[in-house]
């Protein structure tokens, strides 16, 4: 499959700050969320954490996602979501598109 780029208007978005070696991202700012346009290089493993609410989608590749106790396959097309305060880490071994809502305004400074 050919890597598309995003659009203009995802592009021309602010610029997350993410202290994590082969992950980008553009926000889009609202009042009480985020929503991340993330590009994740095949980085091996995001450690165990939590947050608020998470919402995503995979726009392109797949992940190994594990939240709580169950790990699942997530590919283009999937959806998933995880709880407030809900431990989860990710596997990351090809590239990937997603498409992350945070129910919280700060979870990413831009630059």
């Amino acid at each position: 499959m050919d890597v598309e780029e995003y659009p203009d208007c995802i592009k021309e978005l602010p610029k997350a700050k993410i202290p994590m070696q082969g992950v980008q991202a553009r926000i889009a700012q609202g009042v009480a969320f985020q929503i991340a346009f993330f590009e994740i290089e095949p980085i091996g493993t995001v450690p165990p954490h939590s947050h608020n609410a998470q919402y995503g989608f995979v726009i392109e590749g797949e992940m190994l996602l594990t939240i709580g106790d169950k790990t699942n396959l997530y590919k283009r097309g999937d959806s998933y979501y995880i709880p407030e305060g809900v431990v989860h880490s990710a596997e990351f071994k090809t590239f990937c598109k997603i498409m992350d809502f945070f129910a919280e305004p700060a979870r990413y400074e831009t630059e």
